[in-house]
């Protein structure tokens, strides 16, 4: 067979390692700290009118961020399938269990940080730490444990999870005054999710049925309860047919695949990798002198309250009678808890919604992505514990 040629591989190599992500988060930290005037017009500008939201940074975190959760949300829905790292489906409750630790750990260490420095007024930003970043839980997972390592699928159901709740605490916690949540319209998420099972059932198989029916409806229905709507297709994706087990987001195996799932994830890994490189833009633009308390705070909650938190609860869940995932123990556990601590996307969201002093909501997000560097520690941590040279077919808790 005839290697591929050298800049298919190239680019290959950049989307897998989320690249685009990476570039996006570098420009705009440069961008915003050269000429934060001109990149702030760029975020908030409108086609439409001066001030609308409708602008760039709602194209990236309200509709593009749609796809990204929607290929996550395939990447468990294949997990649970039989042969997949969650399946049975009791094996998902560790995660779960996990994840329960993974919010509840850096609420705790960042009240104690508040309590500690007596600096209450960053108090109200306790659910910033609460969430993971998929993306780069996914890379780092990835160099860390190898690309098939079960652990891979559990940090991608922490990390939906997790992200879930942050998106929640926004709208419980962290209301818009002038937009307060409608639960009402949440019926038209139900709706969306009835018609994509009655297509299931007469074996539709184009994936963009389920997206301009079924998906329409989800977003809509979130956007008019005035909750997130990056989380519609995580409603509508596990309804899409699909033919087997978890083969691996960037597995070549997925190519020969003609089922509906799989289908639609090639059909937007590669455009939905290169888009990261926007919502970095949309996302990562924080000035470097936007340093406080809230950002050790942050900081705090997630390295040390993410990590012990889902080690601890995942160890609790193994007491409970709730085993790992096969070819995971106590250490792929803990690095995998570690590997967690990474919070930017949701953790960017909560933060814009929990402070409207810019000064404190800069400092909260300026330690969201300082998280980034456990990247590193991760990565060492994995090679110490020699977590990717384990069989995967150990279930040694």
């Amino acid at each position: 067979m005839t290697a591929p040629p050298i800049h298919h591989r190239l680019i290959s190599f950049a989307l897998e390692l989320s690249l685009p992500l990476l570039a996006g988060v570098v420009t705009a930290l440069v961008w915003a700290n050269l000429d934060p005037a001109s990149f702030f017009g760029f975020l908030h500008w409108s086609p439409v009118e001066e001030g609308h939201t409708v602008n760039f940074h709602f194209a990236f975190n309200d509709l593009f961020m749609v796809f990204f959760f929607a290929i996550a949300a395939g990447e468990i829905t294949e997990s649970c399938l039989p042969g997949g790292a969650l399946h049975p489906l009791r094996r998902a409750v560790n995660p779960l269990l996990a994840t329960l630790g993974g919010v509840l750990g850096p609420v705790g260490f960042y009240m104690l940080y508040v309590a500690v420095t007596g600096d209450w007024e960053i108090a109200r930003g306790w659910g910033i730490p609460t969430a993971t970043d998929i993306a780069l839980a996914w890379l780092v997972a990835r160099v860390a444990f190898g690309p098939d390592h079960p652990a891979v699928r559990f940090l991608l159901l922490l990390a939906v999870a997790d992200d879930g709740i942050g998106l929640a605490i926004i709208a419980i916690f962290y209301p818009d005054p002038s937009h307060p949540v409608q639960p009402l319209w949440l019926l038209l998420v139900a709706a969306g999710m009835l018609l994509a099972w009655g297509l299931k059932r007469r074996r539709v198989r184009p994936w963009w049925g389920y997206l301009v029916g079924p998906g329409t409806l989800s977003w809509t229905g979130l956007y008019l309860a005035h909750l997130h709507p990056a989380l519609a297709l995580v409603f509508i994706v596990p309804f899409m047919p699909h033919a087997r087990a978890d083969v691996g987001f960037f597995a070549d195996e997925e190519e020969h695949q003609t089922d509906t799932l799989n289908r639609f994830q090639n059909a937007f890994k590669i455009p939905v990798t290169i888009g990261l490189f926007g919502f970095g833009i949309a996302n990562a633009g924080v000035l470097f002198s936007s340093v406080g308390n809230a950002t050790w705070a942050v900081l705090l909650g997630l390295v040390l309250g993410k990590t012990l938190g889902v080690f601890l609860f995942g160890q609790l869940a193994i007491l409970l009678g709730f085993p790992l995932p096969v070819g995971m123990d106590r250490r792929t556990l803990f690095v995998a808890g570690l590997n967690a601590a990474m919070g930017m996307t949701v953790a960017l969201f909560v933060a814009g919604e929990a402070f409207t002093d810019p000064v404190i909501q800069g400092a909260a997000k300026m330690g969201a992505l300082l998280s980034a560097g456990v990247a590193v520690i991760t990565i060492l941590a994995a090679r110490l514990l020699r977590v990717r040279e384990r069989p995967v077919t150990m279930g040694d808790p």
